[in-house]
């Protein structure tokens, strides 16, 4: 048992490493291409859950985005959107 317990928090401290180096981006900063939609909402001006849940719809489908304009193509998010974030937003780690 005592074995067992050793293990499971070494697989979570694990888990927990991979995912905080997943969304390493400076401080108040957002990781378009890799951030939940909880994070999205969270972090970004002018989007909820369901223009959050479209962004990562839109990534599954569509592949990451290349650039901060991609963006336009997510239903929902318009220039103003995208104005309001762009120094909230990074591509890549």
């Amino acid at each position: 048992m005592k074995k067992i317990l050793k293990n499971l928090v070494w697989m979570v401290g694990l888990v927990m490493v991979c995912v905080s180096s997943a969304w390493a981006v400076p401080e108040g900063k957002v990781n378009i291409n890799t951030a939940t939609p909880e994070v999205l909402a969270d972090m970004l001006v002018g989007v909820g859950e369901s223009r959050a849940d479209a962004i990562v719809e839109h990534r599954e489908t569509h592949g990451d985005f290349a650039e901060l304009a991609d963006l336009l193509a997510v239903k929902g998010i318009g220039s103003r959107v995208l104005e309001d974030n762009a120094q909230r937003i990074v591509l890549s780690e």
